[in-house]
């Protein structure tokens, strides 16, 4: 069976600051560590009709078996990469729906 694993950033403040590390570090640190991966999709969230939204970008990684995705992500360095980077960049604050 096939999986999607989804991943959903926060709307950071300086979106400029987090677009340049998602795109210099981030994807292509994904692309080398999720091994056994079949696609790989991002989307951009640029509004809402609610007003701002929660979330900045979705990424979706998908993997032709559970057990192919979850030894991507406990492969050295795949969950999580470039998270020290992103931490340092604040978020906005979240909406309480």
């Amino acid at each position: 069976m096939a999986v999607k694993l989804v991943v959903m950033y926060p709307r950071p403040r300086d979106i400029e600051a987090f677009e340049e590390i998602y795109d210099q570090e981030h994807v292509p640190m994904a692309i080398a560590k999720l091994t056994g991966k079949t696609k790989m999709v991002g989307t951009r969230i640029l509004g809402s009709p609610q007003g701002t939204p929660a979330f900045h970008r979705i990424a979706e990684v998908h993997f032709p078996s559970r057990r192919l995705s979850k030894r991507a992500l406990l492969r050295k360095g795949a969950s999580r990469p470039s998270r020290t980077r992103f931490r340092s960049l604040p978020e906005e604050p979240r909406p309480s729906w």
